[in-house]
């Protein structure tokens, strides 16, 4: 009987660009907490603190690129969460900073955009988006950005209108011309701020991870509510899960709401006044106004799990957002149901793991006809990969309560990676492309792919 091979050799990454970032040393890509990874179709971004490296690993002969971000000495900041971005055959590389600055570089090195989200540290950068069917009303695509105690979410749409922009005009020679006239001084007008919503969650404990899982229906006094509310779950040290609705109203309470009137009035009269009295000379140099921190909207405590001492520690979601893979510092996998706000199953014994979630090809019965050659959605099978690097294995499972179908051993400093959301997958026309997990041997550079096959 022929031995059952479960991964697919695709490339490798090994190159003299990677000692920069402690390659060379045993266990270089996960014992080292500020090495950052993002996988695209055929590209693999890496980060320190300061450096960015991209690297084609499809293509060895391709050229490596280093992107350094201008980053404030003065605050330490640093680059703390990295993520890719593609629409069609645009790709872009995603930075956030410990200073709360959004940052977007094309792959040849470019800054496209920067923007300040909350002058805090940028703990996850979260793309995903979700198709309108018989489970979601309406379709979505976003940008999640998690923050300690806070979560921003940034609309596809916008983000796409972005990106399209820069591609006009980088293809009429305008980008360079208007990149010349800025610096670090007045890069905040350089670009155009893009809308975003910003929440603040942290009434059960500072998060460390979270999630939007999709929209939701409105509290029940709030029917004719033409606004759009939205699920978010977080995990943490205080509560290991809590969640959230999110409102897209920044309503406050009548004090509130009196003192945003008359403060702001009050101060341009006296501002105002001051003028008249001093006479500031005109030649003086002007100063760029300091980018200010956008105001919260309205978030309200749904339930929360506090088992002390217990604390979250990882979070994924599944393509759909109706299912949540949590660890936590007791080794176990939570798997949370996001619509009904319940545990559904439970794994003990996989400390340090992480989970990805990904689609296999479902065994087909032997007495129907095989109509189609290309699988379709309905063909695979929602799994869970779990790494448990201690036990040095990859397991997956079937969700939301089947079998182990899959043992993978796997070497010692391995990586489970996940290509980015792609814009605009989410269209009917398009094929179907199942979730896909990598392994990244970090020692010998190998980038593999789990087969979706069991066969």
């Amino acid at each position: 009987m022929a031995k059952r091979i479960h991964l697919t050799e695709l490339g490798c990454i090994a190159c003299e660009e990677l000692s920069e970032l402690g390659a060379g040393k045993e266990g270089w890509l996960v014992n080292n907490p500020n090495l950052l990874c993002a996988l695209d179709s055929h590209s693999l971004a890496l980060a320190n603190r300061f450096l960015i490296l991209i690297v084609n690993w499809g293509d060895p002969d391709a050229p490596r690129v280093k992107i350094r971000p201008d980053l404030s000495p003065i605050e330490a900041e640093s680059i703390t969460a990295i993520e890719w971005l593609v629409l069609d055959d645009i790709r872009v590389v995603v930075a956030g900073t410990s200073c709360g600055y959004l940052l977007v570089y094309s792959t040849a090195g470019d800054l496209i955009h920067k923007q300040i989200v909350h002058p805090s540290r940028i703990l996850k950068l979260r793309v995903r988006g979700t198709k309108k069917d018989l489970m979601q009303e309406t379709s979505s695509e976003e940008i999640c950005i998690v923050l300690p105690g806070i979560i921003a979410r940034f609309d596809g749409s916008n983000i796409q209108s972005m990106l399209q922009r820069w591609l006009q005009e980088k293809n009429s020679n305008f980008w360079d011309q208007k990149s010349r006239k800025g610096d670090r001084e007045d890069s905040g007008t350089l670009y155009q701020r893009l809308p975003y919503q910003i929440w603040n969650v942290n009434k059960n404990g500072v998060c460390v991870d979270a999630t939007i899982t999709g929209i939701m229906p409105p509290p029940l006094l709030e029917h004719q509510s033409s606004q759009r509310y939205y699920c978010a779950v977080t995990i943490g040290e205080d509560a290991v899960i809590s969640a959230y609705r999110l409102s897209e109203d920044r309503g406050r309470s009548l004090v509130g709401a009196i003192l945003s009137k008359v403060v702001p009035a009050a101060a341009s009269t006296i501002a105002s006044f001051s003028k008249l009295i001093w006479r500031s000379n005109d030649q003086s140099p002007k100063r760029k106004p300091e980018a200010k921190a956008q105001s919260f909207a309205r978030a309200s405590s749904l339930t929360c799990i506090k088992d002390y001492p217990r604390k979250g520690e990882k979070l994924t979601l599944s393509p759909s957002g109706t299912l949540a893979a949590i660890t936590d510092s007791l080794g176990r996998i939570l798997l949370l149901d996001t619509q009904a706000l319940v545990v559904v199953r439970l794994w003990k014994g996989y400390r340090d793991a992480s989970c990805v979630f990904m689609e296999m090809l479902a065994k087909k019965d032997k007495g129907k006809a095989v109509i189609h050659t290309e699988p379709v959605k309905s063909d695979y099978c929602l799994c869970l990969a779990i790494h448990a690097p201690r036990k040095g294995i990859i397991e997956v499972w079937q969700m939301r309560t089947g079998p182990r179908l899959l043992t993978i051993q796997c070497a010692k400093g391995s990586k489970l990676l996940q290509p980015a959301y792609r814009f605009g997958s989410n269209s009917s026309s398009s094929p179907y492309i199942p979730l896909e997990v990598f392994l990244l041997n970090g020692d010998s550079g190998q980038v593999s792919m789990l087969n979706r096959s069991l066969s």
